[in-house]
Formats: structure tokens, C-alpha cells, sequence
């Protein structure tokens, strides 16, 4: 049962009458110096009603999500000991942020608390202990023993939908009911929608946008927002706190996927194909090494097999996809070599001498090369195999006009583009002749070399 205070009382929002809880909040009523969360939370920004698991916080920049969620972790490690963690979509964002940033952790506890900066462990005086992660990282999360966790910034998560289920839910198992605070601003997402849309009360949702914290921003900067983005794709998203399913201009759908997948691979499969669209760099914030298997069937049918992107090495993508190479028995391997070149096509090789390579090179726009296979989707043609939940992401969210490098979808691309290409007369030739691993020329069996670039034939 809960009361409503009058208006005009300090708390206008629902009071918890638990009287561990009452007693908090009348103390924080009374003293200043109290920590400011609950106590300067707007009415919107405290611990909504019910008897969810996860409360996700969906709103524009500015709001006060981090406020939200670090004032929430820190009065549940006060009030209960135990182990709890937060994550940031990387290690210098729960640090900089999270903990120490002006609406961290570290102002919400106030004082008893002790700050292990180079391990990124918080010690409350009480034995809490709340644990800074990176979403980067989640191996970091097996073997603990979780009451409670905030998620800052999910929707900017790499492999989210992995994190959750397969690292952070099996954590919480302390307690009576462990339970989770998602603060983001929306970005599409199979996670987030799921989240967004679960109505068997386990997810409590609060959504608001950037100028319900007009109060304590600034005036300047709300006015140009409003000017610049007021009725766009981006200001729904980013200031309204708007959650979009799909980019404007995206080239597939959610439904377009749905509708064409299918459960298993046929088993007819002409053709299968590895395809790599390598990263630049390799480390923490370097991009993703895209790496995709799929096949073609003679009724002119594709089908996305597999995803196994990733961030890598050099050495480990070249492991990565010469491994599925021989798992999916496939007659080629597609590498982008726009930047490596050579370099790339030795890497590859240096796992497995004898992998039939072949280099494709970006001279036209993504949208160019995209476009052609999303028409396949249109057409019924195109399927993906199961569920893969970061390349679907991708190919829903990005838009050709978007700066970002969507390297899942790139190596797809690749993939499809091989496999769409080849047609009847092309398949009677493979059949028949010694393929060139550069130039996909087809050579008598006899030859040793390629008759039209003299590559060695594999």
C-alpha cells in the first residue's frame, strides 16, 4: 500500500510506507547534506511503483538519466548489502561518468566510501560493493554474485542482446529481488524494443525528453536544439527520447526480415561463401571486423548463415573466418581489400596456405552496392537463418546517408553480391574449370597459373 503526499509536500510522488524506506526519505527531507537523490529528484526521476526487475529510463540527452541511475545504485548499496555493478558502453565512460563524472556514483554516496580507481571498485562503509565494467568486457560479470545493477547507455552497448542474456541476468541471483536500472537514450534495438514493449510487469518504463530539465540547462543551448532538430528523425530520437524502430531511409525492416526468415539452411546450398570486411585497427574502440557466411541455392535464393563479427587482431579475424571457412565447407573466401590490400590476403593465408581467396575492392557508394540486395529481401528471395541479432540490428538501422562504418552489413553485402552474381552458365563453368583465387577467372584443369593474371591456382 502506498499514500500520496498533499501538494506542496517535499515527496509529491507515491511514499513507500516500508519504514526502513520512510524513515530514509523523512531524514533526507531534513538535512541538506543528505544524499540528492531521492530528495532533488523530480517527481518522474524517482523509483516508480510495482514490482518490476528492470526500471529502463528512455530519454533525450540531458534529461537526468545518469542522475536516475546512479542515485538509484547508490541508495540500494546503502540500504542492502551486496555486490552490484555498473556498465558503460566502455571503461573510460563508467569511470568518467558513472563514478566520477558530477552526477556519479561517487557525489550520490556522499561520504563512508572508498574508491579503487585502477581495479574500478566502490567499498561502502556497510560491505557493499559496486563493481565499474565495461560493456566491452563482459566476462567480468561471470562468477559474481549480483543484488543489483545500472546500465548506462544501453542502447550504445556492443553485442547488448549477449551481455544481458548471457552475462549480467545469471548474475543477479542474490536477494529477493534483484533488479535493474536501463538508462539510454532509445536507439533501435532488439534489447530495447523487447524491453520497451514487455507489458507481464517485470519492466517498469519512464520516458521523457531533453526539456523536462529546462530548469538546469541552458537556455541558449535549449533554444538552438529545438531551432536545429524540432520535428526530425534525430530530435525525436535524441531529444524526445523517442524510441525509432527503424532509421529513415533504412534499406531493410524488421517486418522485410520476419517475414523472409527461416529456420534452417536448405540443405542444397550451391554455394557458400566466407566474407570478410576487415578493420582498419584492431583494439577496444577500433570498429568491428565483419565476417559473414552464406549460401545460394539453384532457385537464385540467399541465405545469411551465420555472423561471426567481431572485434579482433589481425591473426584472430583471419583465424575466425578460416575456421568457418572449414565448418561450413565453403568454396571461397570474399576479403575487401580496399585498405591491406596484399597484406590482408597474406594474413589469411598464413592460417591456411591453401584457402581459396578472392579480393573485392569498394569502388561505389555502400548505397550502390547495398541497394541490389535489398531488392532480393523484396522480392521474397533473400532470408536470414535463425536469428542474428547485431547483423539485423545493422540492416535496420542504418541509413546510406549515416557516417558510420556498419561493417556486418558491409561484409554481407560482399557475400550476397558473389553469390547473386553467378548464374547458370557461371555455375556450369565452376563446375568444370580450376578457378582463379584473384580474379574469378575460370582456367582449364590443366593450368598452374591463372591465363588471365597469373595468379598460381590453388
Amino acid at each position: 500500500m502506498t499514500t500520496t503526499a498533499a501538494p506542496g509536500d517535499e515527496f509529491s510522488a507515491p511514499v513507500e510506507t516500508d519504514p526502513l524506506r520512510l524513515a530514509s526519505r523523512l531524514l533526507e527531507a531534513q538535512d541538506a547534506s543528505a544524499p540528492p537523490w531521492p530528495r532533488l529528484a523530480r517527481p518522474e526521476q524517482r523509483e516508480p511503483a510495482g514490482d518490476w526487475s528492470t526500471w529502463l529510463i528512455l530519454a533525450g540527452r540531458g534529461y537526468g538519466k545518469t542522475f536516475c541511475g546512479s542515485g538509484w545504485l547508490a541508495s540500494e548499496a546503502r540500504r542492502t548489502r551486496g555486490e552490484y555493478v555498473v556498465i558503460a558502453p566502455t571503461f573510460r565512460d563508467v569511470r568518467d561518468v558513472c563514478v566520477e563524472g558530477p552526477s556519479g556514483l561517487l557525489p550520490m554516496l556522499t561520504e563512508g566510501v572508498e574508491w579503487n580507481r585502477s581495479l574500478g571498485e566502490l567499498r561502502l562503509r556497510n560491505g557493499s560493493r559496486i563493481y565499474a565494467v565495461s560493456a566491452e568486457e563482459p566476462d567480468r560479470l561471470r562468477g559474481r554474485n549480483l543484488s543489483g545493477a545500472w546500465c548506462d547507455e544501453l542502447g550504445a552497448f556492443a553485442s547488448a542482446d549477449r551481455l544481458w542474456s548471457e552475462a549480467l541476468v545469471p548474475a543477479l541471483r542474490v536477494g529477493v529481488r534483484p533488479r535493474v536500472v536501463v538508462t539510454t537514450t532509445p536507439r533501435a534495438g532488439r534489447l530495447l524494443r523487447d524491453l520497451a514493449t514487455r507489458d507481464d510487469g517485470t519492466v517498469a518504463v519512464t520516458r521523457g525528453s531533453t526539456f523536462d530539465n529546462a530548469a538546469n540547462l541552458s537556455p541558449a543551448a535549449l533554444a538552438e536544439l529545438a531551432s536545429r532538430y524540432a520535428g526530425t528523425r534525430i530530435g525525436r530520437q535524441e531529444l524526445e527520447g523517442e524510441l525509432l524502430d527503424e532509421a529513415e531511409g533504412a534499406l531493410w525492416s524488421v517486418d522485410m526480415l520476419d517475414s523472409t526468415r527461416v529456420r534452417t539452411a536448405p540443405t542444397d546450398l550451391m554455394r557458400v561463401v566466407v566474407a570478410v570486411d576487415p578493420a582498419v585497427t584492431s583494439g577496444d574502440r577500433s570498429d568491428e571486423t565483419g565476417i559473414i557466411v552464406a549460401g545460394r541455392t539453384s532457385d537464385g535464393h540467399v541465405y545469411v548463415v551465420a555472423d561471426y563479427s567481431g572485434r579482433y587482431s589481425p591473426e584472430r579475424w583471419a583465424q575466425r573466418a578460416s575456421d568457418a571457412y572449414e565448418e561450413h565447407e565453403a568454396d571461397a573466401v570474399i576479403v575487401e581489400t580496399n585498405q591491406g590490400g596484399d597484406l590482408v590476403v597474406n594474413v589469411l593465408r598464413s592460417n591456411r596456405p591453401a584457402l581459396r581467396v578472392k579480393r573485392v575492392h569498394a569502388s561505389r557508394g555502400k548505397r550502390i552496392r547495398a541497394e541490389p540486395i535489398s531488392a532480393l529481401w523484396e522480392q521474397g528471395r533473400g532470408h536470414i537463418v535463425g536469428s542474428l541479432p547485431d547483423l539485423e540490428d545493422q540492416l535496420v538501422t542504418w541509413s546510406p546517408l549515416a557516417p558510420s562504418s556498419p561493417d556486418r552489413l558491409d561484409a554481407m553485402v560482399w557475400a550476397l553480391t558473389d553469390l547473386a552474381a553467378a548464374s547458370g552458365s557461371e555455375q556450369y563453368l565452376r563446375g568444370l574449370a580450376r578457378m582463379c583465387p584473384a580474379c574469378d577467372w575460370p582456367n582449364l584443369p590443366r593450368f598452374v597459373v591463372c591465363q588471365k593474371c597469373s595468379e598460381p591456382l590453388v
